[in-house]
């Protein structure tokens, strides 16, 4: 039962992928806002709703690996193989200010949580936690970054893509929220299966975070990027991951440790250090070798990063 969940999850999610970008293109094109602003935010706040969803409950329940492992997988997958998916279907162009501020300022989230996660070290504390200031930190962060979006949504459109097609306002409505509820639908029932899965097999919680969980509920940023690279819009496409993972770290991750202090016990440095190299690993393939364009060889290089530490995963069990 649990494959057939796990099989009809994934069409969902597709289908709920499809809706949200023609929705979303097209309320950026009505209300002249650039599709870089509506990939940062309606369209990554909606994806990671799974996340969000996920962490929450699971630092609520005490399940501290799940909800860290959670973002730090996401957010790998993320920046690796839903990038080099993306890549392979169509060359993602990226905008000079994704690469001058949005991938560093994911660099800059990745790099907090390391730093916030190695109290032992800096602190020569008792034991590594995600302290309810730290929480509080991360969301100061994320404040900031959405008043940068909204600075940018005052310019005026940037850089744009192929010309998207008109919908009235009440279909663009129905696509967003339509498509919001399948990704996020989809998104719940796939970790819920795929997790009961995993655990049938004895695989630990802080392997399930990072791997199972932490993929299932990217998969929304995975079928939207696709699906908005194949339509040629490849704002969205970066807009989205890059979006998601600012939102993952700063709000999931900063509301999940502001609501209890996360004790680190199977996420270790050698994870949070693939999670900071997948961020510059991004940033070094759009700054140079095609002009700020991330071409299908660097996509397939990104996929075989993610297989590598997955792999590296598996033999550590």
């Amino acid at each position: 039962m649990d494959v057939l969940i796990l099989i009809g999850s994934l069409l969902l999610i597709l289908l709920g992928a499809n809706g949200l970008t023609d929705g979303a293109a097209a309320v950026a094109k009505r209300f002249n806002i650039p599709n870089i602003v509506i990939g940062l935010t309606i369209v990554a706040f909606g994806t990671s709703a799974p996340e969000l969803t996920v962490s929450v409950s699971s630092a609520l329940k005490g399940n501290a690996d799940i909800a860290i492992g959670n973002v730090v997988g996401s957010n790998i997958f993320n920046a690796l193989m839903i990038v080099g998916c993306a890549a392979l279907f169509a060359p993602i162009t990226v905008t000079r200010n994704t690469l001058r501020k949005e991938i560093p300022l994911c660099i800059l989230a990745s790099l907090l949580i390391l730093i916030c996660a190695n109290d032992i070290l800096l602190d020569k504390a008792e034991e590594n936690v995600l302290s309810i200031t730290d929480g509080l930190v991360m969301l100061c962060f994320f404040a900031i970054f959405l008043g940068y979006t909204f600075a940018i949504a005052k310019n005026g459109p940037g850089e744009e893509g192929e010309e998207v097609k008109s919908l009235p306002v009440w279909r663009s409505t129905l696509y967003i929220i339509g498509g919001l509820a399948c990704l996020i639908w989809g998104g719940s029932l796939f970790v819920d299966s795929a997790s009961n899965i995993a655990r049938s097999l004895g695989v630990s919680e802080s392997i399930i975070g990072l791997t199972l969980v932490a993929a299932g509920t990217s998969l929304p940023e995975l079928a939207t990027s696709v699906v908005a690279a194949l339509k040629k819009n490849p704002e969205i496409a970066i807009g989205n991951v890059v979006g998601s993972n600012l939102f993952n770290i700063f709000f999931v991750l900063g509301c999940s440790a502001s609501i209890t202090p996360l004790r680190l016990v199977g996420i270790n440095n050698t994870d949070l250090l693939v999670l900071v190299g997948s961020s510059v690993l991004l940033w070094f393939f759009g700054l140079f070798f095609a002009k700020r364009t991330i071409t299908r060889v660097e996509g397939i290089l990104l996929m075989l990063c993610y297989v590598a530490y997955t792999g590296w995963l598996i033999y550590c069990l």
